[in-house]
């Protein structure tokens, strides 16, 4: 179904979207990726499992975890009868590993008030845990092919220089980010479920942040940014994060050390891994609070049982 929250805009957006759309979903059958959530037997569980994986991390980091995490539990139902250490120490070094701990308690709440199902209403997939408004609209279009305007940095990217011939994004917009992409999907809910992965594909192997491939795309011929003779960004350089010597790095080894174990650690074996002591024990702090680090009341540490 269309998503009801986001009008189409009248005018320029109208002109010529049905050949964009031609064009883009054209690319896509010839040059898209052989990914497993695209896959046609993949689950809604699959699929939500994907996207929770994909958010900040890269394609070639998930793939692994991702078939080893559906090949130990292929359900939400297998899921939530599992530990929450056990999804801490499966998530290895994917990065952000409180998404771990999100998944487990969507599976658990899948189990409980869907009956183990994923829902295919957007609504619904928002009260899940960890799932925001981008992933239940994936779901729902990805999933379920619904017409839904999924919008990531990606397809922000594509928009902007495409469409409205800006080198940059800027902030984020939801209102408009969702009608601007909204105004491109086809009325049948399948060919704009199928636009919608295949402008986020667009935006993440041709119209890169660095290094766009312009000759390689679809629909440079009618590119705003490149009719404009593709101006520089006016804003400020984006910051690289970094991320050597910071308290992630700490947090992420002070995990390797407990998820190598099978046993609750001694503190000694905490303290090896980082040199300085305030540091170490506000990371270790920290992952104390968001439920990641078990500390046991002899003086052990462990994955949340």
């Amino acid at each position: 179904m269309a998503d009801p929250k986001f009008r189409e805009p009248p005018g320029v957006w109208h002109a010529g979207r049905v050949d964009l759309a031609t064009s883009v979903l054209a690319w896509y059958r010839r040059s898209a990726r052989d990914l497993p959530w695209r896959a046609a037997n993949a689950t809604p569980w699959a699929v939500l499992v994907s996207e929770i994986m994909l958010q900040q991390t890269p394609v070639a980091r998930v793939e692994p975890v991702y078939h080893a995490w559906l090949a130990r539990w292929p359900t939400p139902a297998d899921l939530a009868g599992a530990r929450p250490g056990d999804a801490v120490r499966m998530w290895g070094k994917l990065g952000y590993p409180r998404r771990a701990l999100r998944l487990q308690e969507c599976a658990v709440v899948l189990t409980e008030r869907f009956g183990g199902e994923v829902p295919a209403d957007v609504d619904a997939l928002v009260t899940l845990p960890g799932v925001g408004s981008y992933t239940a609209r994936a779901v729902a279009a990805f999933a379920y092919r619904q017409r839904h305007p999924v919008v990531d940095t990606n397809v922000r990217r594509l928009i902007a220089r495409a469409i409205r011939g800006q080198a940059q994004a800027g902030p984020a917009a939801p209102v408009r980010d969702h009608a601007e992409v909204a105004a491109l999907l086809p009325l049948d809910a399948e060919a704009a479920a199928r636009l919608s992965v295949a402008l986020m594909e667009l935006g993440a192997l041709v119209c890169t942040a660095r290094s766009p491939r312009c000759p390689s795309c679809p629909i440079a011929d009618r590119c705003a940014w490149r009719a404009a003779g593709a101006p520089e960004p006016t804003g400020p350089a984006a910051r690289r994060q970094r991320f050597a010597g910071t308290d992630r790095q700490v947090r992420g080894l002070l995990l390797d050390v407990l998820r190598g174990a099978d046993d609750p650690v001694e503190r000694a074996a905490l303290d090896v891994v980082w040199p300085d002591p305030v540091q170490r024990e506000r990371a270790l702090d920290t992952l104390v609070v968001d439920g990641l680090v078990d500390p046991r009341p002899d003086g052990r540490f462990a994955l949340p049982g």
